[in-house]
């Protein structure tokens, strides 16, 4: 299974993954997806971060009707991950009509009840939020088909388990049951054994890091600013040749044409190319006609180019799997390489994951500054002219003549720098600041938060402190005074990381409770 066509799904749903981008189907679903469609239970050992949502997102998608009933539940440990996977099998399903709901707790039950009237194929959701849908009869699982147990393991370390056999008790005996689960602990197989019918077994082995001539690193970016920021860490580098990931075709194209724009000597790298024009960028990328290679992880398959000197994740790879191959495309024939990554606040959560399974620590750096890459450049610069003073003079009278003239009229190191910027171009922009958070009435060097929750959802200040610098990516004690009160907190964070913090908090969720984070009123002004 090369290839989502080789799967017996519909062209409407090979065209959705075709729009997520997506090129080949990971080790969990080629293995995972025949199975499921030929109607088998089937325990599947694998991690978070490898494809396990579609995995059987597609073969729910594939199977459920237009019809005005839920035909196929997931439970899942989690609210962020129910609404994590509600969104997957949504992009899945958009091509048919099938409309999917997650329910969890700390969201109006009310709500949800009025969107279970109207009609859905499709529930994701909590142990607890769904036994309460049950309970009140506002959810009826006579028709489901295909029930998922997502994370079986965090379930049971949450205490889910007799939830979860209530909720199975109420499903049909001939439905399909699928359990995925990263360990399978005693508890976990019981309750395979005693909920499921001769279930096939799927493990996928998590992959090690065996490259130790490359060095990792990564860089906190923010998704608006993110071109720029790649911008400015490819002109403080010294590349060779460098090969730039990202997620999807699309991506590819956008960013080939972005850097091409701005002068770079780049060329894409895809799954739509015909056999010709991949040939043909790949012999510029070998001749070093082109210094950068943007690609997809599949199109990139199959490259062997020893001299690869930076490898660039612009996207976060979407497993650890795919982050080994990328980063293996550099340290070749005993060079030294460099894999790079651009983090952006909501996938630092993924990045650990790539840390922990692939038994790796990435070092943290900081973007370099204009006045870094400036003077970088400057040398750059420098060094050319030297080369071109040291060369013959044969054919440079033509400028001789122009600086005289010039010369009569201006001071001599003007015309010179005047004909170095015409020859060198304007090569970076005034930088932006990304937010400006203005007087917050913080400690000098911090900015002051006000958070819209407080003792209300159990909020304590050591446990803010460790999800901060978890979602953040910064120092647990560098995080300055935390306040918190009956129904709002105010806390501090250093200046120059106030935008990662503000951008991880306010997309996140405290203790089921959705944050709204804004920069605090001066004391005096409240």
């Amino acid at each position: 299974m090369n290839s989502f066509s080789d799967f017996n799904i519909s062209k409407n749903i090979l065209d959705a993954i075709h729009d997520m981008g997506f090129e080949e189907p990971s080790p969990i679903q080629k293995s995972s997806i025949p199975l499921i469609l030929e109607g088998k239970d089937l325990i599947g050992q694998a991690q978070t971060g490898t494809g396990k949502t579609a995995a059987f997102g597609i073969p729910i998608v594939e199977n459920v009707e237009a019809k005005n009933r839920i035909q196929a539940i997931v439970l899942t440990p989690t609210r962020e991950l129910a609404i994590q996977v509600s969104g997957e099998i949504r992009r899945i399903a958009r091509h048919k009509k099938i409309r999917t709901l997650p329910i969890y707790g700390g969201q109006s039950i009310s709500h949800q009840i009025r969107a279970l009237k109207q009609g859905v194929q499709v529930v994701i959701g909590t142990p607890g939020r769904m036994l309460d849908h049950l309970k009140r009869k506002t959810l009826k699982l006579d028709d489901v088909k295909m029930l998922v147990l997502d994370e079986a393991d965090e379930m049971l370390d949450m205490g889910f388990i007799d939830d979860i056999e209530q909720i199975i008790r109420h499903t049909n005996r001939d439905r399909q049951t699928l359990l995925f689960s990263a360990t399978m602990p005693p508890p976990i197989r019981r309750l395979a054994s005693k909920y499921m019918n001769k279930p096939e077994e799927v493990a996928i082995n998590r992959t090690r890091v065996a490259a130790p001539s490359v060095d990792q690193v990564y860089y906190k970016v923010f998704e608006r600013t993110k071109l720029d920021s790649l911008c400015r860490i490819l002109d403080s580098e010294d590349i060779q040749l460098g090969i730039v990931f990202c997620r999807t075709k699309r991506g590819v194209d956008e960013l080939t044409d972005a850097l091409q724009e701005r002068g770079y000597l780049a060329d894409g790298l895809h799954g739509d190319l015909t056999q010709s024009q991949r040939d043909k960028v790949m012999k510029a990328f070998r001749d070093a006609s082109i210094e950068l290679l943007v690609a997809t992880d599949v199109a990139a398959r199959g490259i062997d180019v020893s001299n690869v000197s930076h490898v660039i994740n612009y996207d976060i790879p979407q497993d650890p799997e795919s982050y080994v191959h990328r980063i293996g495309r550099t340290g070749r024939a005993g060079r030294k390489g460099i894999a790079m990554t651009l983090v952006t606040p909501r996938e630092l959560k993924q990045l650990r994951t790539i840390e922990k399974v692939s038994r790796t620590k990435l070092e943290a750096r900081n973007l370099p500054s204009f006045e870094e890459v400036a003077e970088r450049q400057q040398a750059a610069w420098k060094q050319q002219l030297i080369q071109q003073l040291e060369r013959d003079e044969d054919h440079r009278e033509i400028f001789y003549e122009i600086v005289r003239e010039l010369s009569e009229e201006y001071p001599t190191d003007r015309v010179a720098a005047a004909a170095l910027q015409l020859a060198f171009g304007q090569t970076h922009h005034v930088e932006e600041e990304v937010y400006d958070f203005g007087e917050t009435g913080a400690s000098k060097g911090m900015v002051r938060f006000f958070m819209n929750v407080g003792k209300n959802v159990n909020i304590e200040p050591r446990k803010l402190v460790q999800d901060i610098s978890e979602l953040a990516g910064i120092p647990a004690r560098s995080i300055g005074r935390i306040d918190v009160f009956d129904r709002f907190t105010f806390l501090e964070v250093p200046r120059d990381a106030a935008p990662f913090v503000y951008e991880a908090l306010r997309q996140s969720k405290i203790n089921g409770a959705r944050v709204n984070l804004e920069p605090a009123k001066p004391r005096n002004k409240r």
